[in-house]
């Protein structure tokens, strides 16, 4: 095994047969031929960041393997471990992670945790979601205002549900 080296190209080179790394290998490596990747305390780290660093891999033409190690203690992280062992589609990474953490708030700083919606589920009932947001959209085209009469009670109920801070 050679030692890696911050000087030069060593990793186009095939100089380094091993690269040992901390989570900033996620950004800016790219080792086409890099085969196995081993995640220590994957219980750790969010759908999103494995996925990324899963995404360091594979991106040759040989067959890849990511072996997350862990200890998984919580339901949240075996599904995480679950979601990764079944799927390499960032797309359902993402659906999934939403379904775990939640889509945080509207309004405001908080990026993880239940939900403001009140009922319903995001993912799984998305297309009712957008019906919703069609008409919500066809009133405010109507009535920008909403000064008509059913309509002033809904600008009522927003502006108590969301205090615009002056």
């Amino acid at each position: 095994m050679k030692k890696f080296s911050s000087g030069g190209n060593c990793k186009r080179s095939g100089k380094i047969d091993i690269l040992v790394s901390t989570t900033v290998v996620e950004v800016g490596i790219d080792v086409a031929n890099a085969t196995v990747m081993v995640i220590e305390h994957a219980e750790h780290f969010g759908l999103s960041q494995l996925h990324q660093l899963r995404g360091r891999i594979g991106r040759g033409t040989h067959p890849s393997y990511c072996i997350l190690l862990g200890d998984p203690k919580t339901e949240s992280a075996e599904k995480r471990f679950h979601t990764m062992s079944r799927t390499t589609d960032g797309f359902k990474v993402a659906e999934e992670d939403l379904e775990l953490r939640g889509p945080g708030e509207f309004f405001g700083t908080k990026q993880h945790g239940l939900p403001e919606i009140r009922f319903g589920n995001i993912v799984k009932d998305l297309d009712i979601m957008e019906e919703a947001r069609d008409e919500a959209f066809e009133l405010i085209k109507k009535d920008p205002a909403l000064k008509g009469a059913t309509n002033s009670l809904i600008k009522q109920a927003l502006k108590q549900r969301f205090v615009v801070a002056s």
